[in-house]
């Protein structure tokens, strides 16, 4: 318990340092936010584990094509699960821990381009909302963690939380997280 509090308190204090470093504690965020490298991580690793919606657009294969051996021919709809992406061992190291730090040195782009991280979807079907989120995402978290301090509602712990989750056309959470806002 008392490990899983500790790390998440250090990815705060470390994000919160940055914000400080770069905008000044407690300002609003008004700076090109890709000065803000560690809070882009945590947003990554954030949508790697928790990606909004968790199967994207069907597609439609064009021509006959081989995956792992298979042949998927053509005209077949094809369902891309982003949910199991992030969460697939092949690519990420410890896929379940959330470690921000896992981005640091890999410039994966989440706009379709790296299908490691493909939380909008790629090509012709990305998500329409996808340049007002990578603008507004960073913008209010980066908000929040220079404005308040956080803590979780007393009695909770880390390894407490209920991190089941409700399948649907978007991805939430069973129970809600609560976290407890104060003046830093």
């Amino acid at each position: 318990m008392e490990e899983a509090l500790r790390q998440s308190l250090e990815i705060m204090d470390k994000a919160q340092a940055e914000l400080a470093k770069v905008t000044g504690k407690g300002k609003s965020i008004e700076v090109d936010v890709s000065r803000l490298s560690y809070l882009e991580c945590i947003i990554k690793e954030t949508l790697k584990m928790q990606p909004p919606v968790p199967s994207l657009v069907p597609r439609k294969v064009e021509q006959d094509v081989e995956v792992c051996g298979y042949i998927v021919p053509k005209d077949s709809q094809v369902l891309v699960n982003g949910w199991v992406i992030g969460r697939d061992s092949t690519f990420w190291d410890d896929p379940l821990v959330f470690k921000p730090e896992r981005f640091w040195n890999l410039n994966l782009d989440m706009r379709g381009q790296d299908f490691e991280l493909i939380p909008f979807g790629f090509e012709r079907k990305i998500c329409p909302g996808l340049q007002l989120t990578m603008r507004m995402v960073p913008v209010m978290l980066g908000s929040s963690l220079n404005s308040f301090n956080w803590k979780l509602e007393a009695g909770i712990w880390p390894n407490d939380l209920d991190m089941e989750e409700k399948f649907d056309v978007t991805l939430g959470k069973n129970h809600p997280l609560r976290a407890i806002p104060s003046h830093s």
